[in-house]
Order: structure tokens, then C-alpha cells, then sequence
């Protein structure tokens, strides 16, 4: 079958809306944030990495990124941030990461936190975060197998 070269235009141009969706879907988030667009409940996800404790982000030190609003308390880690979000950005869109692991998402205590492998998982309460304690890697492994599915109907 031989096209012309206006369907070769379409066809790559359908390709390429295809390949970008494609691509979209691979990306992180979206991300939990509150009515004004801020993510992490305002707290800054570089310090759960540099400090190793909740620490409230200033409201105006912010950056932009993945449709939400992320508050630093400092300019160095906002800084930090935009260079590579990925690395700092809590698993599962911000929820909940033992709601995820049960197949549902939930809100979060900023305290209620865990960096394991790297990576930052926030949970509802503290309560939870000791059931989360008591088998992360099940857990994880658990949530990897929803977070596509949760992702996809948030």
C-alpha cells in the first residue's frame, strides 16, 4: 500500500501525538496538592533528604513543576529541586504510600515520612506510617503494582 504523501503528514503527526501521550504517561505525578496548588502540604522535599526531618517550605521560595506549586526553605534547595525533581519528589503523587499499596489513595501527614532507597514516601498519620514500618519493601512492592492504575484515573 503505497500513501500519499499528505496521509505519510497525518501518520506521523498521529505517531507523534501517540508517542508524546506515551511518553506524558511515563512522567511523574500528578501530584496532591492542596486548594492553592501546593504540593507536599508546603513542606520542603529536599529536607526530608538533607536534614532528615519535616521542615516547613517559605511561601516564597517556590518552584514550579509537574502542575504544582513546591515551597523550600531555602533557596539552595529549591534550587536543589528544580535541577532534579525526580529525585526529591515523594513517590505515588504525594498520597498516601500504604493507602496506594491497598489500592487507594489518601491524604498525608507531612511527619509521617520515610526516605528508603533514595526515595520519599509520606503516609497518613504516624499511626500508619508504623504499619508501613513493619514490611516497607511488601509494601512497596505492593503500591508499584496499583500506582499505575491509580495514576491513570486521578
Amino acid at each position: 500500500m503505497k500513501l500519499s504523501k499528505a496521509m505519510k503528514v497525518v501518520v506521523f503527526a498521529v505517531v507523534g501525538l501517540f508517542m508524546t501521550g506515551a511518553a506524558m504517561a511515563g512522567e511523574a505525578g500528578p501530584y496532591q496538592k492542596d486548594w492553592t496548588g501546593t504540593a507536599a502540604e508546603g513542606y520542603d522535599v529536599v529536607a526530608y533528604f538533607t536534614d532528615g526531618k519535616a521542615t516547613k517550605g517559605d511561601k516564597k521560595i517556590i518552584h514550579e513543576w509537574n502542575g504544582a506549586k513546591w515551597r523550600f526553605a531555602s533557596a539552595a534547595n529549591r534550587d536543589a529541586f528544580a535541577a532534579n525533581p525526580e529525585k526529591y519528589a515523594p513517590q505515588y503523587g504525594g498520597y498516601c504510600a500504604y493507602a496506594v499499596s491497598q489500592g487507594y489513595t489518601a491524604s498525608v501527614d507531612p511527619k509521617a515520612f520515610s526516605v528508603v532507597d533514595g526515595k520519599l514516601y509520606l503516609n497518613y498519620s504516624p499511626s500508619v506510617k508504623q504499619t508501613w514500618e513493619a514490611d516497607i519493601p511488601g509494601y512497596i512492592s505492593e503500591a508499584e503494582k496499583f500506582w499505575p492504575t491509580i495514576r491513570s484515573k486521578l
